[in-house]
């Protein structure tokens, strides 16, 4: 249960940071996405691997580094989280919001920055948290926060930038019921982050094969 709430948490901070940081406004959304995700890894890693991603769980599962039995919990929790901290922010500033594809944007664009950067997070991951070479590093959290970061600079006005299912779900379902959204985007941000994840670990299997 405890990795399951640790799960819960770093999701809620990180959609909430989400959330407030693009209702501001603020051109530094993606420094402060990026760092609230390192800080709650740092809070939580050690617990329960500081996923906070369905396509991360996914990755670690296929990886062989989370039992069969954990990931529908992990990623459960993770949603949950979303969801909570997604109507956090409507409470807070009487405001919903969602990621969204750029109106110029093409689906296989779309899709692709989702895909890519899923990708690059996951296999940070793998690389700097699940591997026995890189056991007992410092860095970690540093390394899988600048990871989203990156992806939300370069690709966040393309996709959205979400990267994760959980940003996806949880906002895109609070904004519809609440914020006269719609749920026609949501598929975008399950696919194409668990299709990085997947591809992840198989890339992680040929680095270290």
């Amino acid at each position: 249960m405890k990795r399951y709430l640790t799960e819960m948490i770093g999701a809620f901070f990180l959609v909430l940071t989400v959330g407030l940081t693009v209702l501001s406004g603020s051109d530094l959304a993606p420094l402060a996405i990026g760092s609230s995700l390192m800080v709650m890894v740092y809070m939580g890693g050690h617990i329960s691997g500081g996923h906070y991603n369905p396509a991360v769980t996914l990755a670690v599962w296929m990886r062989g580094k989370l039992g069969a039995g954990d990931v529908a919990p992990y990623m459960a929790s993770q949603i949950v989280g979303a969801l909570l901290a997604a109507w956090a922010v409507l409470l807070m500033t009487g405001s919903s919001f969602a990621p969204a594809p750029a109106p110029d944007a093409g689906l296989v664009a779309v899709l692709l920055a989702e895909i890519l950067f899923t990708f690059a997070l996951c296999l940070v991951v793998l690389n700097v948290a699940t591997d026995e070479a890189t056991a007992g590093n410092s860095y970690y959290g540093l390394a899988i926060g600048f990871t989203v970061m990156v992806g939300a600079f370069a690709a966040g006005g393309i996709s959205g930038g979400a990267f994760n299912p959980a940003v996806g779900i949880g906002p895109i379902v609070i904004d519809a019921l609440f914020g006269g959204g719609s749920f026609g985007d949501i598929w975008i941000y399950v696919v194409g982050p668990l299709a990085g994840g997947a591809l992840a670990a198989l890339a992680y299997r040929v680095q270290h094969s």
